[in-house]
């Protein structure tokens, strides 16, 4: 399935995380408020069901999320750690 960034339910999910995430990256010690990203942690292709999820979200810059590209599930654990120190998991 191709990705439909325009797609409304994946316009909110963004959005969601934007704010949950306070319009900030989440990567340790990066307090960059520009070019953000929402960076699903568990891959959109192969998790279906989890595509909307807010907890498989989190807010990256541009500059942190091509830095982890093809090698995202690395980070899996590392981003819901993140998530669940900062009390952001729902």
């Amino acid at each position: 399935m191709i990705r439909n960034y325009n797609d409304p339910e994946y316009k909110k999910w963004r959005k969601d995380i934007y704010k949950r995430d306070k319009f900030t990256c989440q990567w340790p010690g990066c307090t960059s408020h520009k070019k953000l990203n929402a960076h699903h942690i568990k891959k959109w292709c192969n998790y279906p069901h989890l595509r909307y999820d807010v907890n498989n979200g989190i807010t990256l810059c541009s500059t942190h999320h091509k830095s982890i590209s093809n090698m995202e599930e690395l980070y899996e654990l590392n981003f819901h750690n993140i998530l669940k120190v900062n009390g952001k998991l729902r």
